[in-house]
């Protein structure tokens, strides 16, 4: 009797792009494609937007997601092959990664709950800048940010806009979170802050009425929003898969130096 491999059963999911769909159908004919409750893993085919997708729509699922690029940006992602995946699989190392959770009130009181992988920005919605009020932990950090938004990023998350805005690159294991301001007008010097991933941050929105604001989780998104809680949910651990030598951590590592 032949032994089952660790992940023989494998779903795929692709982006509607040409080539992520004719990787797909190849894929499928060399390994077949089960229904994802009845799998062992999901290969996601695309780029970090599908990715992003696939790790949102299966957050609970506790399967094991591995990407394969075949779109733009493809930092998430692992090089494409069609040949050896199996192989490649059972070699793959385990990153674990815990989401954002985002409780934003907006102006009616009504309550968004929504999970975030990469960040939860805050942003202004008109010409007018923000006014900003952050609590960590329950206490007063800064009574007042003025700027164009303040974002919260996870170290999975701390490439991408949040590099953008000039927060820093995070360790994927590091136990941090990035508090980093969107073009800060007061304080002029402030660039943010590292925070241990157990804080509980809070931030308020001053004069909603005149300056309002929006608060998005990765692509899920509160207007008019009063008060935006975030925190790391440590009830979900999210299991990403990634090929030996080019592992999430090693990714961030090279980001740093320019991506040598």
């Amino acid at each position: 009797m032949s032994t089952a491999l660790p992940y023989d059963r494998i779903a795929f999911v692709a982006s509607a792009s040409a080539e992520a769909q004719e990787a797909l159908a190849r894929l499928t004919a060399a390994y077949g494609n089960h229904d994802v409750p009845e799998s062992d893993v999901v290969v996601a085919l695309g780029g970090d937007g599908l990715m992003l997708q696939t790790l949102h729509r299966y957050m609970h699922s506790g399967k094991p997601i591995y990407g394969m690029h075949r779109g733009t940006v493809g930092f998430l992602m692992n090089e494409f092959s069609l040949h050896h995946l199996h192989e490649r699989l059972a070699a793959a190392r385990e990153t674990l990664i815990n989401p954002l959770l985002m409780r934003a009130t907006d102006v009616s009181g009504t309550i968004h709950l929504h999970h975030a992988i990469n960040e939860v920005s805050l942003f202004r919605q008109t010409y007018q800048a923000a006014r900003l009020r952050i609590l960590i932990d329950e206490h007063e950090r800064m009574p007042e940010l003025i700027a164009d938004g303040i974002l919260v990023a996870t170290p999975a998350g701390s490439t991408a806009y949040n590099l953008s805005v000039q927060g820093p690159i995070l360790p994927i294991n590091a136990p941090l979170l990035a508090l980093t301001p969107i073009s800060p007008f007061r304080p002029r010097r402030w660039r943010g802050a590292l925070l241990p991933n157990t804080a509980f941050v809070v931030i308020e929105v001053l004069e909603g009425d005149k300056r309002p604001v929006a608060a998005v989780a990765d692509h899920d998104e509160a207007r008019d929003v009063r008060r935006v809680e975030i925190l790391s949910d440590k009830t979900i651990s999210m299991r990403m898969l990634f090929d030996p030598g080019h592992s999430l951590e090693e990714r961030i590592v090279r980001e740093q130096f320019g991506g040598y």
